[in-house]
């Protein structure tokens, strides 16, 4: 197989020479003739007309592709609904459904279920990336403005590909550096960029900009002074900036400040910058993502926070809510803000990074994990969706090559969140690897067995946030750091005891249950009814407790664990089949990284098993893969990680 580096990610089109394209000179702009040039170049089914149309019938960004006697007319109300309608139509070439994608009547149509589709990095200034594992921040702000990477048109080509139409570049813990006409000259350039492939650009901000830039005695948003700072800063960069999209706020959480800092609260913060940005049609995203470190519960402290201000907000505020209660867990119920704001426009945020299952050396595909949120949380009660970047300067931009398929992923049901985990998949693949259909079932099964699998191997039944002190790679269950916050310590969330294990979130316990719709409240507070994948995030369940299976509690959670080790050996097995259908240079980086993966799936199992088993007191069952740890030497493992990182397969050799 020729060599292939992955940096051309899905978009490994051949050259096209059977498409004639026209266009009304009318409309010619940078974003059609990126359309035109996209199906010049990769068209290569039967020759046709093709013609690219204005149609203000659609929704906005929305298309229609019509055939008929050699001729396709690729209609839509903007630009970039027909970029968006050019890769769609070439999608449908590379997967093989050029023709049964269409009606009967030669025709099909796609309209995104959200305006706005938006990608989170978490970039500082510095070039690392918080919780980021594939290299360093694709913005080299020390040579912006004057030297522009390939990459950053390569970038916005591939979310436009994808649908994506948003991108927030900076931190959510912002240096307010950013909001300096230095840094402004610069996210132009990128904004400039970005503006033919349909993206617009925002920033976080920090609460306290006007405090730390220009020496004001407060950042209280009721104060005139700040209310003008602000007001002016908005005018200064859509001058620069004309298209700017908008502001990405954390406050008051996580030491980050904000109104609450001033007696102010979330919704008088909000509302001072929505005020400045309404002139321009910008938006304000406020996270929702706060907690305190004496509350009782974690998991109830946003709908506390947030619940009382519902209809507070201005219209051009929206709330930005993480798909679970507690921190993008490899498993968590929905947040029960979802629903709970009958009156603020919210939008999702998912975590496309894996900060919390493997980081970029674990195959966990994650569409699947966000199915289970929609089939839960109605799509048509969200105004928008944000996701949290895995991107990088590696090569293959994501690290581990089966995560970019969590960004495709992420841009494919952000536009359509109907589509299944296994129609993603299968586009994925096809675009991606050329291998036979046989293969391609096998690889696609293993795609979307993956995600339980990590869930199966770190923290199954509801079990949650059990992770190493900081960077949140590995296990480390029993975690006491002296004068931790305690909701920072894995013993928070588990309160493993002789009894047994798990948070009691029932009416008897922190009553979190509470905060869900009355049908869910009463499924999740009884143990009897509590589905299983969540019974130790609601409740204190004993060791003896009689499962489903008809197992104890114990060994339900021994078998758990190891089904997760052997999943992942028929990982093993299914990838060593593509060895012959796959580049030698990306076949040997997966095999490499399933290593890893594999290693890492028996500490974890060996970790929590011989862990919970001091509680417990009870065997491990006898045809279970026997521990190959001893506890204690478990518990002196430290990888000398910050959070900017991933470990490499060396330095976890030698720290574990």
């Amino acid at each position: 197989m020729a060599a292939e580096d992955g940096s051309r990610l899905w978009l490994r089109l051949n050259s096209g020479v059977n498409a004639k394209i026209t266009a009304p000179a009318s409309v010619k702009s940078p974003t059609l003739n990126l359309a035109i040039n996209e199906l010049q170049q990769a068209w290569c089914g039967v020759p046709v007309t093709l013609t690219l149309k204005k149609d203000k019938q659609l929704a906005q960004d929305g298309f229609r592709i019509q055939k008929a006697d050699g001729q396709m007319d690729i209609t839509s109300p903007t630009e970039a609904g027909l970029l968006y309608g050019a890769y769609h139509l070439l999608r449908l070439q590379e997967t093989g459904q050029t023709n049964s994608a269409f009606s009967q009547a030669g025709q099909l149509t796609e309209n995104p279920a959200y305006h706005l589709r938006i990608l989170n990095h978490w970039d500082n200034q510095n070039g690392t990336i918080e919780r980021g594992y594939a290299g360093k921040s694709l913005w080299n702000w020390d040579e912006l403005p004057t030297t522009l990477s390939d990459r950053y048109e390569a970038y916005a080509r591939a979310n436009a590909s994808i649908g994506i139409n948003g991108t927030v570049v900076n931190n959510v813990n912002a240096s307010p550096q950013i909001l300096t006409p230095q840094y402004l000259q610069k996210v132009k350039a990128l904004a400039d960029i970005f503006r033919p492939y349909g993206i617009r650009i925002y920033l976080s901000v920090n609460f306290a900009s006007p405090m730390v830039l220009d020496s004001l005695s407060t950042a209280d948003p009721l104060d005139k002074e700040v209310i003008k700072w602000w007001k002016n800063k908005v005018h200064e960069i859509y001058r620069i900036i004309p298209d700017f999209g908008g502001f990405l706020v954390k406050a008051n959480s996580e030491g980050q400040p904000g109104p609450c800092d001033f007696g102010c609260t979330h919704a008088e913060g909000a509302n001072m910058l929505a005020d400045a940005l309404k002139p321009y049609k910008g938006i304000v995203m406020w996270r929702a993502f706060v907690y305190s470190p004496s509350d009782a519960d974690r998991a109830k402290q946003a709908y506390l926070e947030f619940k009382p201000l519902d209809g507070l907000f201005r219209p051009n505020v929206i709330i930005q809510v993480k798909n679970g209660p507690v921190d993008f867990q490899p498993r968590e119920p929905y947040s029960p803000l979802f629903g709970a704001m009958q009156h603020t426009p919210v939008m999702a945020e998912f975590q496309i990074t894996q900060e919390y299952m493997g980081h970029s050396n674990h195959l966990c595909f994650l569409a699947t994990t966000w199915k289970e949120f929609f089939n839960l949380v109605p799509p048509a009660s969200l105004k928008a969706i944000a996701g949290v970047a895995n991107i990088g300067t590696d090569t293959n931009w994501c690290g581990h090559p089966f995560a970019q398929a969590n960004w495709y992923a992420f841009g494919r049901l952000a536009w359509n969140p109907s589509l299944s985990s296994d129609a993603i998949a299968n586009e994925w693949l096809k675009q991606t690897f050329s291998v036979d259909s046989g293969l391609n079932t096998e690889l696609k099964a293993m795609m979307l067995e993956s995600h339980e699998a990590v869930v199966n191997y770190m923290m199954p039944l509801g079990l949650h946030h059990i992770f190493a002190w900081g960077h949140h790679y590995g296990p480390e269950p029993w975690c006491n750091i002296p004068n931790a916050r305690p909701d920072w310590l894995p013993s928070y969330y588990h309160r493993a005891d002789a009894n047994g294990v798990g948070f009691d979130r029932s009416h008897t316990g922190s009553n979190a249950v509470s905060q869900y719709p009355e049908h869910l409240a009463k499924l999740y507070d009884d143990l009897a009814t509590c589905p299983e994948e969540y019974l130790l995030w609601f409740h204190h369940v004993p060791w003896t407790h009689s499962m489903k299976s008809g197992r104890s509690l114990w060994d339900e959670l021994c078998y758990h664990y190891d089904h997760g080790v052997q999943q992942v050996r028929e990982f093993q097995k299914t990838w060593d089949k593509a060895k012959k259908h796959i580049d030698e240079e990306r076949f040997k980086d997966v095999q490499s990284r399933l290593k890893i993966q594999m290693r890492d799936a028996i500490w974890w199992k060996d970790a929590c098993l011989l862990y919970f088993q001091e509680f417990s007191k009870l065997p491990i069952p006898s045809d279970i893969e026997r521990p190959i740890h001893e506890l204690n030497d478990l518990k002196q493992i430290k990888l000398p990680i910050s959070n900017y990182e991933c470990p490499t397969s060396e330095l976890l050799n030698k720290n574990r």
